[in-house]
């Protein structure tokens, strides 16, 4: 059988090294940063969840409001606990911009925590039907599989995938979700706003015309993940992705490890992805004995507070996809 001699030559001493896939460090944060996050002369007092929620948020308001971001760049999303800090940010707060589709789970008790009933929330996602099983999704956790983990499996996508702003189209609808929500609570600000959004979507745009013209030359290409991700990008542009796990885990088991054997034969991969700061020694020996190529590819969950950097995080995807699929 393949799948024991893959999984005992090598795998079996390093399955209980942690990937720290959950466990990222914050990026601190730069001078240059705060003082892009800090307007001078703000008249709106915004709060956005994480951060690309802050990239649109800022694209659209540039010096017209003091934006926020509430979860530390790098921080896991899908685990992340509210402080005190972010009570105190909500509670003085004009706007809140969230990503929704059940991704920001801590909201909803900081948000009553917060008692301030003037708060305008905007829902970036709102208007999009969410992908639920557009691609493979490899069920490696169930009743009965025990990862002897701190915490669970409560984190899948249980009101669809949340990963939106990792589809270059789909950011589009949300900036102007963003934009309009802006525009309402700043009507003031509004040609502001309207000439921002446009701009940004525009790069948006082109973003996405070179992801359509650089992969169509790879149609059906497949690689395998360990984040449902990416089903976005792979529904967008005739790809596939085949997540072994939904949600990022400080380790795989020996059961994920043989899943991931059985995806690679059944769906014919032609690369593993992993994701920046994540231990991948596990992933690394496993790629060797499979004999497949293993990239790095970036949920855009960590970077700094320029929204360019959305730009050039998702063109840095785009060369590993390409590479990948090659």
């Amino acid at each position: 059988m393949v799948i024991p001699k893959l999984l005992s030559r090598s795998l079996l001493p390093l399955l209980l090294l942690p990937m720290a896939i959950a466990c990222r460090e914050p990026v601190a944060e730069t001078e240059t940063d705060r003082q892009l996050a800090v307007s001078d002369t703000p008249s709106l007092n915004v709060v956005a969840t994480f951060l690309p929620m802050y990239w649109f948020t800022r694209a659209v308001t540039g010096d017209s409001a003091q934006v926020q971001v509430l979860i530390p760049p790098g921080s896991d999303v899908h685990e992340y606990q509210a402080r005190p800090a972010d009570v105190q940010a909500i509670a003085t707060a004009n706007i809140l911009v969230k990503n929704g589709i059940g991704l920001e789970e801590f909201l909803e008790n900081t948000i009553t925590n917060a008692n301030n009933p003037n708060l305008q929330e905007i829902n970036a996602s709102e208007g999009i039907q969410p992908l639920e099983d557009n691609t493979p999704v490899v069920k490696s956790v169930d009743s009965s599989h025990d990862h002897d983990h701190d915490h669970d499996h409560d984190h899948d996508h249980a009101e669809g995938n949340p990963h939106i702003w990792l589809d270059p189209v789909l950011a589009q609808q949300q900036v102007t979700t963003i934009r309009d929500g802006l525009m309402a609570a700043d009507p003031a600000n509004q040609g502001i706003y309207e000439a921002n959004a446009a701009a940004y979507i525009q790069q948006l745009k082109q973003l996405d015309e070179e992801f359509r013209q650089t992969l169509s030359q790879y149609p059906n290409c497949t690689f395998i993940t360990f984040h449902d991700a990416y089903p976005y990008i792979a529904n967008r542009y005739n790809l596939q992705q085949v997540a072994i796990v939904s949600v990022p885990d400080a380790s795989l088991s020996p059961q994920d490890l043989q899943k991931t054997v059985q995806a690679v034969q059944e769906y014919q991969a032609k690369a593993l992805f992993s994701e920046p700061e994540v231990e991948n020694r596990v992933l690394k020996t496993l790629a060797t004995d499979l004999n497949l190529p293993l990239y790095e590819i970036d949920s855009l969950e960590s970077g700094t507070l320029d929204p360019q950097y959305y730009l050039t995080a998702m063109r840095g995807n785009l060369e590993t996809i390409v590479n990948a699929c090659r």
